[in-house]
Order: C-alpha cells, then sequence, then structure tokens
C-alpha cells in the first residue's frame, strides 16, 4: 500500500480538499507554494499513462473545480498542474499557484509547511468549492 493509499484510507492523516468515488485532493505538506494541492486517483497505479481510461479522462473534469478554487483563495497569475511521481509510486498530479517560471522549480522551492498554515490554505481552498 503506498503513502497516498493509506492518506485516501485516513490512515495517515491530511489536509483534504475534496473527495469523489476515483480521486482524492489533498494539500501537499511540502508546498513549492501555498496552496499547492495534490490530486490523487484512488486505484493504485505508478505511472501517470498506466491509469485505465476512465480515471485519465476524469482527473482534469475533478480538477478543474480545486484550481479555481486555488486560484481565488491564493491569486496567482496561473495554477498549473505539473506531473513528476518519482516520489511516491503512486500516479498523481500537483496543482500549483504559480506566477512565473521560478515558481515550476518545485523541488527547490519544497520545504514543510506548519500545520497552522496547512489548515489555513485547507480553510481558504475549501471555501472556494
Amino acid at each position: 500500500m503506498t503513502l497516498f493509499s493509506k492518506i485516501i484510507a485516513g490512515e495517515i492523516p491530511s489536509y483534504k480538499i475534496a473527495e469523489d468515488d476515483r480521486f482524492f485532493a489533498f494539500l501537499d505538506i511540502f508546498p513549492a507554494t501555498p496552496g499547492h494541492v495534490l490530486v490523487v486517483p484512488k486505484t493504485e497505479v505508478d505511472r501517470l499513462f498506466d491509469l485505465p481510461a476512465e480515471y485519465l479522462n476524469g482527473l482534469l473534469t475533478f480538477a478543474q473545480p480545486i484550481a479555481k478554487a486555488i486560484q481565488q483563495a491564493f491569486p496567482c497569475d496561473r495554477v498549473n498542474i505539473l506531473t513528476l511521481g518519482f516520489e511516491v509510486p503512486h500516479a498523481h498530479v500537483h496543482l500549483i499557484p504559480m506566477n512565473g517560471m521560478a515558481d515550476a522549480d518545485i523541488l527547490a522551492s519544497k520545504k514543510k509547511a506548519e500545520p497552522e498554515e496547512l489548515a489555513a490554505a485547507q480553510q481558504k481552498i475549501t471555501s472556494y468549492l
């Protein structure tokens, strides 16, 4: 069972943003920028493009209202979607508020957020959903 599957199952606490029968979205505790959200399919597949077609087709539809909520909660030029997938062997995408190319270097800017920062970000984002 991957770390993300444990988060989805509630075995590891998270700052949940949204959930449906196929996907789970939660705050990255090492955000590149405030409001950084991970969107994870509930099916445990390592590589994004190995997901069943119905998951690939539904991923952006699920992520769209979350990205719009992030944009409102953390005003930025755009919310971008990044896929890396090397840290956890479970397909996922990053929704990151960005104001320029420098924000795309998410590994350089990641630092562990404080619980109160995460709780405040969770409340801000979910208030727009």
